[in-house]
């Protein structure tokens, strides 16, 4: 990933391997119970899947009530993912963020409103030039009133654009935290050349489109 010639020669890899049916491991993710994670010390938490995870932690980041976004691993069914296996595309899971923030501030469907206006939401199978399985988009819900949100969200989407949404929707199991040099890579790399092309332009169209929801940091 997260240079361009390496994303362009991922999706040749990837390209055939997104054709292959979901595999009976993969569909009982899908069909599983959500899990519900507690609030601690007053902060909840949520669990988005939009593309590289650089890009999807630092558009979080720059959202009032967000404390922290970490980048990780989600939607999948082998344990103990790494960032080589998931490039393979066969771990089942996705570039995710888990979202820590305060519900008093942001709420989750603010957060889904988030997550939809900062992608090309009918991009199948990835986001700007980062393709395969570990780039989809997914959403996952925590309980009834969290999944009835999304689907009500993703189907007035569907309807405004008169497109198809690309957004799975699954139950959240479990997330797995991303190895230290991911974490708040745009931040500290600022000039290298995937962040440069595709990270600060994204983040910046978010914050054209959102500026209401903004952090006072994060408008300048």
């Amino acid at each position: 990933m997260k240079s361009l010639i390496f994303s362009i020669s991922l999706f040749l890899v990837c390209s055939c391997q997104n054709q292959a049916q979901i595999n009976p491991k993969q569909q009982a993710v899908i069909n599983a119970e959500p899990v519900e994670v507690p609030l601690e010390n007053g902060m909840a938490r949520a669990y988005f899947a939009s593309g590289c995870f650089w890009c999807v932690e630092a558009v979080y980041e720059s959202v009032k009530g967000v404390e922290e976004s970490i980048s990780g691993y989600a939607g999948g069914f082998t344990d103990n993912p790494t960032y080589e296996l998931s490039n393979t595309g066969r771990t089942g899971h996705a570039e995710a963020v888990e979202v820590i923030y305060n519900p008093e501030v942001v709420s989750f469907s603010t957060l889904v409103d988030v997550y939809f206006g900062s992608q090309n939401p009918t991009q199948a199978n990835g986001q700007g030039p980062d393709r395969g399985p570990q780039y989809r988009s997914i959403i996952f819900y925590q309980n009834e009133e969290q999944k009835s949100i999304i689907k009500n969200k993703k189907a007035e989407l569907a309807k405004e654009l008169d497109a198809e949404i690309a957004a799975e929707i699954y139950p959240f199991q479990k997330f797995w935290k991303a190895e230290a040099y991911h974490q708040d890579y745009e931040k500290r790399n600022p000039n290298q050349s995937y962040v440069r092309a595709v990270s600060v332009p994204r983040l910046n169209r978010f914050k054209a489109k959102f500026p209401e929801l903004l952090k006072e940091e994060a408008k300048h």
